[in-house]
């Protein structure tokens, strides 16, 4: 299923498109930035190539502009919510495409859609250096809860349906 906001769409990706992503092997209709991916989502890529398929929305979106149709990010769930319903997710933009908005519509649009998909705590982290990661994740309703001297750790409770 793609997630889809005004400016950009979270397209689901395949073992087999992570597989042709980390090996560069774009085909008509990719429309790969040229800085796609960067360097943080090669091992996350690497690990969802080798996956079994599957239908779960809690895997890994491309973040594609809807302006151009260029693919210039990703952001990924680390799994399906615990029996907590407590999910962990990450999000990344190549550098050019940084700035503009696009990360904060995309955690919000992924945000929206775990939650109505069963998550009941969404969390994540941050370079205690990434600022602008940290704006994203405070628009977007998590708060701080713990800090130590590489990260920040956020929260976010959803509320009840």
């Amino acid at each position: 299923m793609i997630l889809r906001s005004s400016r950009l769409a979270l397209e689901p990706i395949s073992p087999d498109l992570a597989r042709r992503i980390v090996a560069r092997e774009e085909q008509p209709g990719d429309n790969w930035h040229s800085e796609y991916p960067f360097a943080d989502e090669v091992d996350p890529l690497t690990s969802l190539s080798v996956a079994e398929p599957t239908d779960t929305p809690f895997t890994m979106y491309l973040i594609r502009r809807t302006d151009d149709g260029q693919a210039v990010g990703g952001l990924g769930f680390f799994g399906s919510p615990d029996e907590s319903g407590q999910v962990e997710f990450g999000y990344g933009l190549v550098p050019s495409a940084r700035g503009a908005g696009l990360a904060t519509e995309a955690v919000g649009v992924a945000l929206e859609h775990a939650s109505s998909w069963g998550a009941r705590v969404a969390v994540a982290d941050t370079a205690v250096s990434n600022l602008a990661s940290q704006r994203v994740l405070v628009k977007n309703g998590l708060t701080e809860v713990s800090r130590d001297d590489a990260l920040v750790y956020y929260r976010r409770t959803f509320a009840s349906r």
